[in-house]
């Protein structure tokens, strides 16, 4: 299951940045256009063949954890662990293609995206870490014995 949990997690940014393609403005070669940061020297057909051989893995991972949470093998409670972490993929890699984008002059889209998506990336992102150990460290049970690296924090 850890092997599905990360073809999902790692699946979506991959998916999203192949799939959007690359963002620049229509009427001017490359060359002319303005960037916040270089885009990578890929082909879009190239890209789009990674993006969707990241789907075709990141909906492998979905299925095969969807089927274990129905089954009881998966605690239903790391789905939000996995929710905001595919909701960061995503930003990621949106992000990449906005941050990459040629345009005429500024890039309001990098800008936007790095005082608006950062914060929100960033809190997503130690929710689940938080989300993640907590689970991790309380046992799957709910009423467990509630011990942290071998220490009970209800005392002896």
């Amino acid at each position: 299951m850890l092997s599905a949990g990360v073809a999902l997690a790692l699946g979506v940014p991959v998916a999203a940045w192949g799939l959007m393609g690359q963002q620049n403005y229509d009427g001017l070669p490359a060359s002319e256009l303005d960037y916040a940061y270089q885009p990578w020297d890929i082909g879009d057909g190239v890209a789009a063949v990674v993006g969707g051989l990241a789907l075709v893995l990141a909906g492998a991972g979905a299925a095969v954890l969807v089927r274990a949470a129905r089954s009881g093998a998966l605690d239903r409670r790391w789905w939000g662990v996995l929710g905001p972490l595919m909701v960061v993929g995503l930003l990621a890699g949106v992000g990449w293609r906005i941050l990459t984008a040629g345009v005429i002059g500024a890039n309001i889209g990098a800008g936007m995206l790095i005082i608006f998506g950062t914060p929100v990336a960033a809190g997503l992102l130690l929710w689940a870490v938080g989300r993640g150990v907590w689970l991790a460290t309380r046992g799957h049970g709910g009423g467990g014995a509630g011990r942290l690296g071998g220490f009970s924090p209800r005392g002896v």
